[in-house]
């Protein structure tokens, strides 16, 4: 099932994303990353936004996924709660939804200033599920 989550790693923050797809992996891992912030479930979807990554591999897709979000929320000073993502080969398109930041309803606990290489990992696991994890420098 489908699912984001956090996990300790010193003075940093891990996130880790869970998922049926390669996609839905890199869906719920950025939808760690705005959990790092603030919580996605209250983020109103008023404005979108479209990414676009290549990578040579999976693992390196994933680290300028999350900092191509981290720049989009730096430098539009918002924060995402829904995202789409489409993978082709090393290719990554995506939709991000969000809105405004607004510091009274969103709280926003940390800043994060990028995805970092530690604990970095993107496979299926036994279970048939994709995992998409790394630390994240705050």
């Amino acid at each position: 099932m489908s699912h984001w989550e956090h996990f300790d790693h010193g003075a940093d923050i891990g996130v880790r994303g869970v998922g049926a797809t390669r996609e839905s992996a890199f869906e719920q891992i950025a939808l760690a990353l705005t959990g790092v912030v603030t919580d996605p479930a209250g983020v109103r979807s008023e404005l979108s936004v479209a990414i676009e990554c290549e990578a040579p591999g999976d693992d390196l897709l994933l680290v300028d996924w999350l900092n191509a979000i981290v720049y989009e929320m730096a430098t539009r000073r918002v924060v995402f709660g829904r995202y789409q993502v489409h993978l082709a080969g090393t290719r990554l398109t995506a939709v991000a939804w969000g809105e405004r930041v607004d510091r009274a309803r969103h709280e926003p606990a940390v800043e994060v200033k990028g995805a970092t290489y530690t604990a970095l990992r993107f496979g299926r696991r036994e279970d048939g599920e994709w995992v998409a994890e790394c630390v994240v420098d705050v």
